[in-house]
């Protein structure tokens, strides 16, 4: 990289972190995180079990495989957390689909949107790369491609086939809960997070079903009733981002 590039990445940096803390100030004072749930149609979350989860990374090569993610790039990372009582924890973090995204806040030409049922999308299409979005998620949910990802998928086929188009270089990846099956799934009378082919890959390849997803508006989805049977967190509520992914942290004896 010459000076000329670093310097104009820099400033790219530092003006999208003045952007973030103006964008978390105002979300902080217009809405607390626990008005996150959005009143009517269906709202999608995941909920996430620390207690199950013990860090195989099947999530991680799922996610790979399905979205063609290059090798070099995660998008639903598996973070090692502190340990209670001498017991690993693990903090699996996929995009948090915030209901309040400041991605999206930031996002100059409108590549960062909100689908109706709350999904945090990508118009790569749109994506001029400025990298707003990146510096403004408190989550570190997007990953860069600083390169085209050509050639085969080291994760395809034994984690699953690719079910999108791979992004362009130059463009910030995310998450987006895999709404491609979603979708596919919701066509054929299917019901995501209760039948697998409508349920993000993440969620079907766990082997000790750590997580669980549907929709947040249904007092029946396999989500709602785990919220009301369980403690629960979210990460950072303090931001008032009011993010979709839940959860349920490590037991510990009294």
């Amino acid at each position: 990289m010459t000076e000329k590039e670093f310097s104009r990445r820099d400033l790219l940096k530092v003006t999208g972190v003045a952007a973030a803390a103006m964008i978390g100030l105002q979300v902080h004072n217009k809405a607390s995180a626990s008005e996150g749930v959005v009143a009517g149609g269906r709202q999608w979350a995941m909920v996430i079990d620390q207690n199950k989860c013990t860090g195989c990374g099947y999530c991680v090569m799922a996610c790979r495989a399905h979205n063609d993610i290059s090798p070099e790039n995660t998008w639903n990372p598996v973070l090692e957390d502190k340990p209670i009582n001498d017991k690993k924890v693990y903090l699996p973090r996929p995009c948090m689909q915030c209901t309040k995204a400041p991605c999206v806040e930031v996002c100059m030409v409108g590549a960062s949107y909100y689908r109706p049922d709350g999904i945090v999308m990508m118009d790569y299409d749109k994506c001029i790369g400025c990298r707003y979005c990146e510096v403004a998620c408190p989550y570190s949910a997007r990953t860069f491609n600083w390169k085209s990802f050509d050639g085969p998928n080291p994760a395809v086929p034994e984690w699953g086939e690719p079910e999108v188009e791979r992004r362009p270089r130059g463009v910030p990846e995310k998450c987006a809960f895999c709404y491609q099956r979603i979708d596919r799934g919701l066509a054929l009378g299917l019901t995501p997070g209760v039948d697998p082919d409508a349920t993000p890959a993440c969620v079907v390849a766990c082997p000790v079903g750590a997580r669980s997803f549907g929709d947040i508006n249904d007092p029946n989805s396999p989500v709602s009733k785990l919220l009301h049977e369980n403690a629960h967190f979210r990460l950072r509520d303090d931001l008032g981002t009011g993010t979709r992914v839940y959860y349920l942290p490590v037991k510990t004896e009294a």
